[in-house]
């Protein structure tokens, strides 16, 4: 006898639905350590979006770097979508998220206040089952290695070879050091990283979309010189057919890499469906979060791509640590300052690599609201 549409199974166990009571946001300008430029942009501070969640007697915490708007965005649009819905229910909230900000416009910083509150709504569920993340997710690695990012055009050839000289000292096996701000000292300053990190550390370089096509392949063939292991953004990652163009002409010792902008699935298959990278990059703070960053990962498994997460490394741990296809993950010296600044508990990498903390519930970080107050930014 077949049971009636929507009886319980005999037997199956139920447990009363905590739905999320409140969501709240709050942004944080933090000055950098020193003056900080690309290709194509300067800055003197990186400002931080936290987002809370709380359902029972649990508070999820999640972030994202981004415009203080996002916290309006939050704060309203976000907050109202996802109120009363199960906490357990990840995805239920995803697409209720996704579908509040249709007339506001998904991709920009819609996407990224949506990133903040799934890593919260996931942090939070983890803590209500009283698991770290890493253990919700399930891992197919111990850890995940990374690569040291830095190298800002603004630093001098002493403070960029101090910095990729210090990480490959402590055993990050790859760096990487933007250019393209000066193009006709790129290759002196690359030549520089290779004397200071020495011939058995990958090299990698940014240029943030700063080149055009012709300038990219002649300096893709001047970098493998040095052996240089990455281009990322050799062009702007709007130019899938010029990235396409270096993916097929660069020297084959060098990877494309470029995807940090994607908001959303359709512009990484996009990516993809161009040929446009040897390696997709993703990051769960602007593609949405955990929910958005394994479905950018089940895409590139589909096409046997490797996958690199963009920044927000304590983050990043725990999915990556859950994916096959993640290559590394990049250890960005802004954002890892600031997390060990505002985070109780942000990973520090051991041999190149970081491990998720299984001892401590959820994403395993705790907000340290004190030490923040001094950098809020007032709504």
């Amino acid at each position: 006898m077949v049971a009636s549409q929507g009886a319980p199974t005999t037997g199956a166990i139920t447990a009363p639905a905590v739905t999320i009571q409140d969501v709240h946001a709050s942004a944080y300008r933090v000055p950098t350590d020193a003056p900080e430029s690309d290709g194509t942009f300067v800055w003197n501070d990186t400002t931080l979006i936290v987002a809370e969640v709380h359902a029972g007697d649990q508070t999820g915490i999640g972030y994202t770097y981004a415009s203080a708007a996002a916290t309006r965005i939050i704060n309203s649009t976000l907050a109202d979508a996802i109120r009363g819905i199960d906490a357990m229910s990840v995805s239920a909230s995803a697409l209720a998220m996704a579908r509040s900000v249709r007339n506001i416009g998904r991709p920009g910083v819609a996407s990224m206040a949506i990133g903040a509150v799934d890593v919260a709504l996931w942090d939070l569920k983890a803590k209500l089952l009283g698991v770290s993340l890493a253990g919700l997710l399930g891992q197919v690695r111990e850890t995940v290695p990374v690569y040291g990012s830095g190298g800002f055009t603004s630093y001098s050839i002493a403070q960029l070879q101090q910095q990729l000289g210090g990480w490959a000292a402590d055993g990050m096996t790859r760096v990487k050091m933007k250019i393209g701000r000066e193009p006709g000292q790129d290759y002196e300053r690359v030549r520089a990283a290779r004397q200071a990190i020495g011939p058995e550390v990958q090299l990698f370089v940014d240029a943030n979309g700063a080149y055009t096509r012709k300038q990219a392949l002649d300096m893709a063939e001047r970098f493998a010189q040095v052996d240089v292991r990455w281009f990322e953004e050799p062009v702007s990652s709007d130019d899938l057919d010029g990235l396409r163009l270096l993916r097929d002409r660069a020297p084959s010792c060098i990877d494309i890499a470029a995807g940090e902008y994607g908001f959303d699935l359709p512009y990484f298959r996009r990516m993809l469906d161009a040929g446009a990278v040897d390696v997709l990059q993703a990051d769960a703070s602007r593609c949405g979060g955990i929910t958005g960053f394994l479905a950018a990962g089940a895409l590139c498994e589909s096409r046997s791509m490797p996958l690199s997460a963009h920044c927000a490394p304590s983050l990043h741990i725990a999915v990556c640590c859950a994916l096959p296809q993640v290559a590394h993950l990049e250890y960005f010296h802004d954002h890892a300052r600031i997390e060990r600044i505002l985070f109780d508990g942000a990973g520090a990498p051991v041999d190149g690599a970081l491990r998720p903390d299984r001892s401590r519930p959820g994403l395993g970080i705790e907000f340290k609201r004190v030490d923040a107050a001094q950098y809020a930014i007032e709504e």
